[in-house]
């Protein structure tokens, strides 16, 4: 009966999965989406840990350790959680995709452990199945959370890009010989099965690392994406190897939405994915050859120019990135939005599918401030609407409105789609200086003759700017 109990439960987790995933496609729904799927995981896991019975029928008893667990990792990724900063967000989601990577890792050891503790250590009687699955286990999830160490690492500051002749080769390499092992093990089924299992370990340790490294930084909301689906399938082998529906179900779920992201983003980019693994831009030392070929000057406003060119505007539209994320400048963007508003002003925002550090980040930036979800606009509908936009306001985005990406063939963006922000009448970009974005590419809008320069930091500026049209 227990067991039957145990059972529903798991699919009425699963429910609750599946619905809190189509809910986080509609931005107004996310909120609620995101609570419903954590509840389903929180029924599921207390009802794993006293309902289930093994097939002596015995439960899983240590609750002292089990509980021990829960409240430390639990106090841990609250506080985490609330005290992290939205330019820390990216970051963030790195390290805790990694130690959903790192336990799908430690299941297949234990498993693994386990496996040949019961056979007596013989190769002959180990299920070359049950293998497959724990050797599948062992590579994803140990690529997934060395691969995801080395991204937030480079999200922060403290990696920085690295890259020699070769590596790709080199990488490709480290992974077939992974994979010829994991092969050779399963179907020959050789004696010193933990030699070879250790040496796969190692070896995905060191192609994670590897895979990662050379990536350039315009390309890491891509990769957190894959990594993220990375972690999904080898949450999956988990359940595959537990017999647990819930875990099993989850991981398919986890890993397909990830996949379909990274695919929505290098659409979104123009770039197919194994562009984006082996010919990455950022972070490089060609990243800036793009520099001279901008050439030309560029020309300032001051703020009270700035503020009555939007404050007599009939359309403002306003493209936020990074840099309004290292300001924490959204609340105050906010109030400029309300202020331009109240004088008859029409506002909307821009928002390119990988503008920031992660997949939505924009998004969830102006979320936390409260932005109607109605006034954020797509790349496509925002590109049709710049043609009647009186000025576009850019805060902090760099490469997702660089012109090159569509005027010059030899720039690395060249093909990605863009938000045309060239359409508008006037353009006022504010920067903290004329340096290049993440990809290192020079900005040829800097120098066109209808784009003015605001610099200084996004916070700062918005509320000077705010005071000069309250002013006005």
């Amino acid at each position: 009966m227990e067991l039957n109990i145990l059972t529903l439960v798991y699919l009425v987790a699963s429910v609750t999965f599946i619905l809190g995933l189509k809910m986080l496609s509609n931005p107004a729904a996310a909120r609620k989406g995101n609570l419903i799927a954590a509840a389903g995981m929180t029924l599921a896991i207390l009802a794993t840990i006293f309902l289930y019975e093994d097939a002596a029928g015995s439960k899983l008893g240590n609750y002292t350790w089990i509980f021990a667990g829960l409240s430390i990792g639990g106090v841990i990724g609250t506080m985490a959680a609330r005290k992290v900063k939205m330019t820390a967000m990216p970051e963030m989601v790195s390290l805790f995709n990694g130690m959903g990577g790192a336990c799908a890792a430690l299941i297949s050891i234990v498993e693994f452990n386990h496996m040949t503790h019961q056979t007596g250590g013989l190769s002959d009687a180990v299920d070359p199945v049950t293998l497959l699955i724990i050797l599948l286990g062992l590579i994803i999830g140990t690529v997934s959370f060395t691969g995801s160490m080395i991204a937030w690492g480079k999200l922060n500051g403290r990696v920085k890009d690295f890259s020699f002749p070769g590596q790709h080769l080199l990488n490709n390499l480290f992974i077939l010989i992974t994979f010829a092992l994991a092969g050779y093990m399963v179907f020959a089924l050789p004696e010193g099965l933990h030699i070879y299992f250790y040496i796969i370990l190692c070896l995905s340790v060191f192609y994670g690392v590897f895979f990662v490294l050379p990536i350039g930084g315009a390309d890491m909301p891509v990769v957190i994406s894959l990594l993220n689906s990375f972690t999904g399938v080898a949450a999956a082998c988990g359940g595959f190897l537990y017999d647990n529906k819930v875990m099993l179900t989850g991981g398919i779920l986890v890993g397909a939405a990830g996949t379909l992201l990274t695919i929505l983003m290098c659409k979104a980019m123009n770039r197919s994915l194994l562009n984006v693994l082996i010919g990455s831009f950022g972070g490089g030392s060609k990243a800036t050859a793009g520099a001279k070929e901008a050439g030309g000057h560029y020309k300032e406003i001051s703020l009270s120019d700035a503020a009555m060119v939007m404050s007599y505007a009939n359309k403002v539209m306003i493209v936020p990135g990074y840099g309004l994320a290292v300001a924490q400048a959204q609340h105050v963007c906010h109030e400029l939005e309300k202020t331009l508003e109240a004088r008859g002003v029409e506002v909307k925002y821009a928002i390119h599918p990988v503008a920031g550090r992660m997949p939505g980040h924009m998004n969830v930036l102006l979320a936390e401030s409260d932005v109607s979800y109605e006034k954020l606009l797509e790349m496509e509908q925002a590109n049709e609407e710049f043609k009647t936009t009186d000025v576009v306001l850019i805060l902090g985005a760099n490469d997702v409105v660089n012109p090159a990406a569509k005027s010059d063939p030899a720039s690395p963006i060249f093909g990605m789609p863009i938000l045309e922000v060239e359409e508008a009448k006037t353009v006022i970009v504010n920067k903290r200086s004329m340096k290049p974005g993440y990809a290192g590419i020079e900005n040829q809008l800097f120098f066109q003759p209808k784009t003015s320069m605001l610099f200084g930091d996004a916070k700062k500026a918005l509320q000077d700017l705010l005071a000069e049209i309250k002013n006005i």
